[in-house]
């Protein structure tokens, strides 16, 4: 039976980072990530963290949707959505009169679709710049 749960170790997260492919951090490194996210949301199959994602935003206009996870052997049974409708739901409790909080996610390669579905927009566009990214080691 599939559960939602606020709570993820660093071991569970690094787990899934392994599980979908993604590349390796320390757990100490993944350890600093939880504690400083505003909102994390995992799905457990009994005791097994099979999904996740987390939110962090600067209390003021920017959140940024992270880490949105589900072992290959679970996806499409809709918990990444249900992960995803969480943590949008978190930031829209934290709206008030007259504010706008903007949502930014960096989506995986041909992963785009699954969110255009939440609303958010492809970049770049004609607004909008391509979004960009550097590693520091």
């Amino acid at each position: 039976m599939l559960t939602y749960h606020h709570t993820l170790s660093a071991a569970e997260y690094c787990a899934l980072r392994s599980a979908v492919g993604w590349q390796s951090l320390v757990e100490e490194q993944a350890q600093s990530g939880l504690d400083h996210s505003d909102f994390v949301v995992a799905c457990r199959d009994g005791e097994d963290a099979v999904g996740c994602a987390r939110i962090f935003w600067d209390k003021g206009y920017i959140a940024y949707l992270a880490d949105v996870m589900v072992k290959p052997e679970y996806q499409g049974q809709g918990i990444g959505k249900r992960l995803v409708e969480a943590c949008i739901a978190y930031i829209d409790g934290q709206l008030k009169e007259g504010w706008r909080i903007k949502i930014v996610i960096v989506s995986a390669k041909g992963k785009e679709a699954f969110y255009e579905k939440f609303g958010f927009q492809l970049r770049p566009n004609d607004r909008d710049g391509a979004g960009m990214q550097v590693w520091r080691t």
